[in-house]
């Protein structure tokens, strides 16, 4: 018998890539539209849906436009949604006090969502009162010991459980406290226990950083933001903060933890992944949206399969739940 040419390969990774259902046969990573959430935006003072300049194919929404909008998501399999409230100027205030009116937009728009699916739509709200301040911060205001002004952590804190129990009241299903404040999660934890609402669930913006891909969400929402949120938010060059963040959170009673944004971050999402006790999301956020969008327009990327790579990237990296704009299409797209 001849001796074997030294130079065939002994192995052949590309056997297992030869046909589709061959890749998809060993595909190590799955998308699965039932981990989709559709972040969508609910405005007030509008007679019609209008599309969010910035964020192409998005847009504030009607009432009647965002339940068509949740229709379509259901039909195609996306598991969630995550409603945001946009108020009319003159509905602002220092405290945010729309955030947990019964009759403000944002907990008419998690009614009617919860009136119209039931349980076959999780109905997620978010939980922070950026959209409802006139001053655009997460929080209420103060001022410190040399004169700056500041968003008061614990004078906060009050107000973010008061939203939570509404939006509880509205019918959401999971509340999920975006403002980073410390103390967050038992707070709403203890609150929405106390009312009864011990099944509502709570994802945490766990390690949520303040970093430059939210400029198109600043406008979908109508932000009066002054300043910066860097006293409060992340800095980008903290990945072992992360992890004691989402510690904390867990430990308070998170049922769902969140890395945001998501490309930026998937190394941080990684090790979240690997060391948390719940289930991890990660939100693919404006920012992401938009750069993709503008490549593919300009002819510079192919936008479909652009839209598959982020998103498998991301589950790649660990997260069980990915909040993206495109969930709707990716769900429709993976069928």
């Amino acid at each position: 018998m001849s001796n074997p040419d030294i130079t065939t390969p002994v192995r052949r990774p590309r056997r297992l890539r030869t046909s589709q259902v061959m890749r998809d046969f060993v595909a190590e990573t799955h998308l699965d539209p039932a981990q989709f959430v559709l972040p969508a935006f609910i405005a007030e003072g509008i007679d019609a849906p209008r599309e969010i300049s910035a964020m192409p194919g998005v847009y504030q929404h009607t009432e009647t436009s965002l339940l068509k909008a949740a229709e379509e998501a259901v039909a195609a399999g996306v598991g969630s949604i995550d409603l945001f409230g946009v108020p009319t100027p003159e509905h602002k205030d220092a405290s945010g006090s729309q955030a947990w009116a019964a009759d403000g937009i944002l907990n008419k728009g998690v009614a009617a969502l919860r009136r119209e699916f039931g349980d076959d739509l999780i109905v997620m709200a978010d939980t922070c009162l950026d959209e409802f301040t006139d001053h655009g911060h997460c929080g209420v205001l103060t001022t410190d010991n040399w004169g700056h002004t500041v968003v008061d952590n614990d004078a906060t804190l009050p107000l973010y459980a008061t939203m939570a129990v509404s939006q509880a009241r509205a019918g959401a299903h999971v509340v999920s406290p975006s403002g980073m404040m410390d103390g967050q999660i038992r707070v709403i934890r203890d609150a929405l226990d106390a009312e009864g609402f011990e099944d509502v669930a709570i994802l945490a913006y766990s390690a949520k950083y303040a970093g430059a891909f939210y400029g198109p969400f600043r406008e979908a929402v109508g932000s009066t933001l002054q300043g910066d949120r860097k006293t409060y938010q992340q800095d980008p060059r903290n990945a072992r903060e992360s992890i004691m963040e989402v510690q904390l959170d867990i430990e308070e009673g998170a049922d769902m933890v969140m890395v945001k944004p998501a490309m930026p971050y998937l190394d941080v999402l990684r090790q979240v992944a690997d060391m948390s006790t719940v289930p991890v999301a990660a939100y693919q956020v404006s920012g992401e949206y938009a750069m993709i969008t503008a490549a593919a327009q300009n002819g510079w990327i192919s936008r479909e399969p652009a839209i598959l790579d982020s998103l498998t990237g991301i589950r790649r990296a660990g997260a069980d739940i990915i909040l993206t704009y495109w969930a709707t299409e990716a769900a429709q797209l993976l069928a």
